[in-house]
């Protein structure tokens, strides 16, 4: 039978360290190591020098999101809207009169809205149409070009008569018919070129166009539904 052999303890005086064994190794069955100075400063140099690139690109994208939030707010409150345009009054008079055509004129009032608060508008000449089924029935040239102050409001009236306005019997006819369904639609466009004033800045010029729609009673006057609605505006 074989047994297992006892290890005896050896110890060793002061004077015998020259006989002692190497010390022992680690798990890993490497020896530790110890880092000379130039490593530690080096690794100071390079913990020190990340944390100045990180304090720079921190500021530097701070200060990029603050200009940015600037330049957003400024468009916001700069950015020009289009100007804003309502039927407040339209009326055909001799409407209610079958052979009411010889006599046949055509009344409007529209406002004309500068909703910026920063930003004013020059308006060329304007020009009025009046369609019926989309065929133009008369218009005219209206107003000298003008200026429009921020959160201004400018009214367009005006009566189209005569060589303005064209009707003849059987367009008139066609009014009477319509008028006794109780509704005789029609359509104003106004047409101009406008420019946008900010502060000594000038735009370019917009061609723009405004087209409101109208529904006029078995009176000749115009419905009240139809003063609510802004008129849709575009440019071209």
């Amino acid at each position: 039978m074989n047994t297992s052999q006892q290890q005896i303890p050896i110890h060793y005086t002061p004077d015998d360290h020259h006989n002692r064994p190497p010390p022992p190794v680690n798990q890993g069955g490497r020896l530790r190591r110890h880092h000379s100075a130039h490593y530690y400063m080096h690794r100071v140099k390079e913990s020190l020098t990340t944390r100045v690139s990180k304090l720079i690109c921190s500021v530097f994208l701070s200060l990029l999101f603050i200009v940015g939030l600037i330049t957003f707010i400024l468009w916001l409150s700069l950015r020009p809207h289009r100007p804003r345009f309502h039927i407040n009054e339209f009326s055909i008079p001799s409407l209610a009169q079958d052979n009411g055509f010889a006599s046949a004129q055509a009344t409007f009032n529209v406002t004309a809205r500068n909703p910026n608060l920063n930003i004013g508008i020059y308006y060329d000449t304007m020009h009025i149409t009046l369609y019926y089924q989309n065929q133009n029935i008369g218009g005219e040239p209206f107003l000298v070009p003008f200026y429009q102050e921020p959160k201004n409001s400018t009214i367009l009236s005006d009566t189209l008569s005569g060589t303005k306005l064209v009707v003849d019997e059987a367009r008139w006819a066609q009014f009477v018919a319509a008028r006794m369904h109780g509704l005789v639609s029609f359509r104003l466009e106004v047409a101009t070129a406008i420019r946008f004033k900010v502060a000594g800045w000038e735009s370019k010029k917009h061609k723009m166009h405004a087209n409101c729609e109208i529904g006029v009673g078995p009176d000749g006057l115009l419905i009240a539904s139809y003063r609510v609605p802004k008129c849709p505006v575009y440019f071209t």
